[in-house]
């Protein structure tokens, strides 16, 4: 097994693939206001833990949940075997078309660019449309070594919060709602984490053992920082 091969199989086995939880996507939904048949996208769905929420908010409604991973797409798949309000498909979040009355993008939008992936975003919303979404922000003007470790090099475009949220206003947005993403959202990633790697410490082979270290150094290290950096999460919509 290489690397990536290990990486994949160990997030598979995980019921989320990043920080996040029922309360925190409720609170969010809150203020976007009552769901009813709205077309939903999940943009980077990971093995689909948000469905749910999002149906149960909007139960005559549609999600879209798209990935670019097969594996993860696989697993959302069979999360929601029979269920016709939901559509699971592999796809670049960069080639995502609407329209879409909301677009929940829990810690995704990242990894387009701030500004690619809001304008992309915007292009896919309907009008009237919300999106919400997850980005990383420190919490103070003067992070730390650690805070900035975390990010593992990419801290450069880690921004704190009043950066963050005007760089969203920037991009066309008017933000109803930013909020840092609690700690029991980041532990409902990394509870089950770190357990996993504790399971499988024994058994795994060489590339699963750099990815049980990896993993484990990761969960230590935010534990270490959070104060100082994590989510922010925003209900925006296109102004």
């Amino acid at each position: 097994m290489t690397e990536p091969e290990a990486f994949f199989t160990f997030q598979e086995s995980l019921p989320r693939q990043g920080p996040g939880d029922r309360a925190s996507l409720q609170a969010a939904l809150m203020v976007v206001g009552v769901g009813r048949d709205q077309r939903i996208c999940d943009a980077g769905c990971g093995t689909g833990a948000d469905i749910a929420g999002l149906l149960d908010w909007a139960p005559e409604g549609h999600v879209t949940a798209i990935d670019t991973h097969a594996s993860f797409i696989d697993k959302a798949r069979a999360r929601h075997a029979g269920d016709a309000r939901v559509t699971a498909r592999v796809q670049d979040m960069h080639d995502l078309t609407g329209p879409f009355d909301l677009i929940w993008c829990a810690g995704a939008l990242y990894f387009m660019g701030l500004p690619d992936g809001l304008a992309v975003f915007r292009a896919a919303l309907a009008p009237g449309g919300a999106l919400i979404f997850s980005h990383p922000a420190f919490f103070t003007d003067t992070p730390s070594d650690a805070a900035r470790a975390f990010w593992d090099g990419e801290d450069a475009s880690v921004m704190n919060e009043a950066d963050l949220c005007d760089a969203v206003r920037v991009a066309g947005y008017d933000i109803h709602l930013a909020t840092r993403l609690p700690v029991n959202a980041w532990e409902a990633y990394y509870t089950p984490m770190e357990q996993r790697v504790s399971e499988w410490r024994a058994s795994a082979g060489p590339a699963m053992t750099k990815v049980l270290d990896a993993a484990q150094a990761e969960i230590d290290q935010w534990r270490a920082v959070r104060g100082e950096t994590g989510y922010l999460q925003f209900v925006a919509y296109p102004k």
